[in-house]
């Protein structure tokens, strides 16, 4: 990779917090393109500043510093209706935390957000590409933590995002479970061409990655272009 539109791109990025009398630099200068179509993990122990990245790229959090460049326009210091509206149809989330609302079904979850957004994709559509139709009348009590997950993602793609940013989304889950989670997401890229960018502490999840960030002490330490990236039922740990 590393070729086609760059749609998001940090420049010499900083992020510091004060802290009483003192100043904690969570990214120190990072510079980073991001590609159309492409699968990106940001790899790293935590506190490294890997969560930063994506607060800053989701509009989340602001840069101390810097610029961030979305599509070509400088979005270092966005409007609150920018932001809302860049939040609302460029972008999709996914936590660690699945955040579904509890008295909604799976496919209630999913037309909640489906109806906020002109041209989404059919709820029904989206959940079936999670693997969930069965279970699209279940309350996320009637689900397990994994299938949650799907359905956040479910939630996520109805958007039809140009990005995807996942933060840690199979830490709460068991391995089995990890690799449905991430079946879904190999699929996402391959079958709607959307970018994905995902934070994970796990080495082995960072093979499916077309490009691994390496992140060390809120720094790049560096970035590795990974020409045959692993299937997600390659995975073991």
């Amino acid at each position: 990779m590393g070729s086609g539109n760059v749609i998001i791109s940090l420049q010499s990025v900083s992020r510091s917090f004060k802290s009483g009398d003192n100043k904690l630099e969570a990214l120190k200068d990072i510079s980073l393109e991001i590609y159309e179509k492409e699968f990106v993990v940001i790899l790293g122990e935590s506190g490294c500043g890997k969560t930063t990245i994506l607060n800053i790229i989701g509009g989340m959090d602001h840069l101390t510093s810097g610029k961030l460049i979305v599509d070509g326009k400088d979005f270092s210091n966005p409007t609150d209706a920018e932001l809302t509206d860049y939040r609302r149809v460029f972008l999709g989330f996914v936590f660690q935390d699945y955040h579904l609302m509890p008295n909604l079904t799976a496919q209630e979850n999913v037309e909640f957000i489906a109806e906020l957004i002109d041209g989404s994709m059919d709820p029904a559509k989206a959940i079936d590409m999670v693997g969930l139709s069965e279970r699209a009348g279940n309350y996320p009590s009637q689900m397990s933590g994994g299938q949650q997950q799907r359905v956040s993602i479910a939630r996520a793609i109805c958007k039809n995002p140009r990005l995807i940013l996942a933060d840690e989304p199979t830490a709460a889950l068991d391995f089995s479970t990890s690799i449905e989670v991430l079946s879904v997401f190999e699929n996402i890229v391959k079958t709607q061409g959307t970018t994905v960018v995902m934070v994970t502490h796990n080495n082995e999840i960072a093979r499916m990655a077309n490009r691994i960030i390496k992140i060390k002490d809120g720094q790049i330490e560096n970035i590795i272009t990974n020409d045959n990236p692993a299937s997600a039922t390659d995975l073991s740990w």
